[in-house]
Parts: C-alpha cells; sequence; structure tokens
C-alpha cells in the first residue's frame, strides 16, 4: 500500500511537470498581458491626473510670425521733428490722452446698463464734459508727448469725438493735468459722431494740424483725409471701448509702451 501511494505521488508529480512544460508560454503569455494591461491603465490614469502645462513655451519661427508694425518712440517722434519749426498737432481725448473709462462706466451703469444708449444722452455728455474727467487718468505717453510738444513750442489741439455741450471744464482739466502753457493751449474741439462721417478730419483741416495722434481707425484716417501724420496710441486692453482696434493696421506709426 505504502508503495503505492509513493508510486502515484511519483506519477502525479511528472504528469504536473509534464503539464507545465506544455503550458508555461501560454501562462506566460497570459500573465504578460496582465501586466501590460495594468501598466497601459496606471499611464492612462497619470496622464488624466497630471495637469496640463501652464506654458507651452515658444520657438524661433513662433516668434518670427509678429506682426510688421512700425514702432516708434517718443524720443524718435521729436528726433524726426529737429530742425523743423512749430506746428498745430492735435490729439485725440479718450484711450489717447485720458484712460476715462471710469465715466463711460459710470455713465452706462446709470444711463442705460443692458445697451450702449448712454452715449445718445446728452445728460451723460453733461455730466463727463463738466467734471467726470476728474476720475479719468491722464496717460504716461501723453505726458511725454506733450511735453515734447511744449517744448517745440507747437500749438497744442484735442479734437475729441464726444457730443458737444453748452459748457465743459475739459480744457482746464487737460490743461492743469498735463502743464501747458496758455501761449500752446486751444480749447478742446468737440467733433461729436455722426453716422458714415469722420467729423475730425474737417477740423483737423481747418487747424491746419499736421500731427494727429489717437487711439482709433477714425483718428488715422481723419489724418491721412487731410495730409497729415496720423500716429496711433494703443488703447489700455482694460478700456471700456471695445473691440479693441488693430493698431498698425494702416500702416502707420504705433507708439511703444503707449497703452499706459
Amino acid at each position: 500500500m505504502v508503495r503505492w501511494f509513493f508510486q502515484q505521488t511519483h506519477n502525479n508529480k511528472f504528469q504536473l511537470t509534464d503539464y507545465l512544460g506544455k503550458n508555461m508560454r501560454k501562462i506566460t503569455q497570459a500573465l504578460s498581458a496582465v501586466c501590460l494591461l495594468f501598466a497601459l491603465n496606471s499611464s492612462a490614469v497619470a496622464l488624466a491626473s497630471s495637469p496640463s502645462p501652464l506654458n507651452p513655451g515658444t520657438n524661433v519661427a513662433k516668434l518670427a510670425e509678429q506682426a510688421p508694425i512700425h514702432w516708434v518712440s517718443v524720443a524718435q517722434i521729436e528726433n524726426s521733428l529737429a530742425g523743423r519749426p512749430p506746428m498745430a498737432v492735435g490729439f485725440d481725448i479718450d484711450d489717447t490722452v485720458l484712460f476715462s473709462s471710469p465715466g463711460f462706466w459710470r455713465g452706462k451703469k446709470t444711463f442705460s446698463p443692458e445697451s450702449e444708449d448712454y452715449l445718445k444722452n446728452p445728460v451723460f455728455w453733461e455730466k463727463m464734459n463738466n467734471g467726470w474727467d476728474e476720475f479719468s487718468i491722464p496717460k504716461e505717453v501723453a505726458r511725454q508727448l506733450i511735453d515734447m510738444h511744449v517744448r517745440r513750442g507747437d500749438a497744442i489741439f484735442f479734437v475729441t469725438g464726444r457730443s458737444p455741450t453748452k459748457t465743459e471744464t475739459v480744457s482746464k482739466t487737460l490743461a492743469d493735468n498735463f502743464h501747458i502753457p496758455a501761449t500752446n493751449m486751444n480749447p478742446v474741439i468737440f467733433a461729436g459722431d455722426k453716422p458714415g462721417q469722420n467729423t475730425k478730419s474737417q477740423w483737423l483741416q481747418d487747424k491746419n494740424i499736421r500731427i494727429f495722434y489717437g487711439d482709433s481707425d477714425n483718428d488715422i484716417t481723419a489724418a491721412r483725409d487731410v495730409g497729415a501724420r496720423g500716429i496711433r496710441i494703443l488703447r489700455a486692453s482694460n478700456s471700456t471701448y471695445k473691440p479693441l482696434p488693430q493698431a498698425g493696421a494702416f500702416g502707420e506709426e504705433v507708439i511703444v509702451n503707449s497703452e499706459y
């Protein structure tokens, strides 16, 4: 009996060894498949949980894809005027020399929160032209430009698309903020806004303005209409006046760092 038991055990051992030998490749392949699935699943989880990079980086080709803007500095403009006699120069007001969005924002909230109708409301313009510019912020680029033109002895005009009102304090606000001597300063011209018409062109011609600074397309085209030199000042990105214009779209000069 004992001999029979050991004989059976010996036979079973060889049968098991033979079975494992024949099926080892299948077992190995099955284990490999399980390991591969586990690895792929781990990678997928890692990718899903990993945040995308905040800075995707750049390369030389991307850096070269910049619009061919004619950038100029205030110093370069001054240098281009060297030797020329004093002349009449003009400035737009809103987003050119003043960041006046606070007043326009208040006007919208007060008179037409859901639309731009406040711009057609005479009451708004009475407020804006008679005190609300106290909340406007003078732009640094305007300080530099006006100082340069005052040193040259140029006559300084401000031509705005704002609607005219019976009274206005804008002229005094600008003269005070930019320290413009009375000999250089002229009262603000309120050209208004008329559909299909560039209301500034005629004023630039009447005042013989040779250089006109502005942030909008209309400012540049008004200057070109009368043969003046139109120079773009950048509109601040947080201006309430949207959409932002495409500076340099007409091939005009654009002042660097002029958004503030």
